[in-house]
């Protein structure tokens, strides 16, 4: 599983990603091999990625994590 941060954007999480989202009363399990999550905190669909950072102006620094499960 790899985790970047663009500069100046979202989380990416990339692997096989298996999440839960619970909502009004209702949990869905979810399987994907991308998402991308908020990092500005300006999301109008948080905890995932609309894109707003490029209108807010949210500047941060690329990174990367890559997680070896044994």
């Amino acid at each position: 599983m790899r985790i970047r941060f663009n500069e100046n954007g979202c989380i990416v999480v990339e692997g096989a990603v298996r999440y839960v989202t619970r909502r009004n009363g209702e949990e869905e399990v979810i399987e994907k091999e991308r998402i991308a999550l908020c990092r500005c905190g300006n999301s109008s669909n948080k905890p995932f990625c609309d894109a707003t950072h490029k209108t807010v102006g949210f500047q941060a620094a690329p990174a990367e994590i890559e997680i070896v499960v044994e």
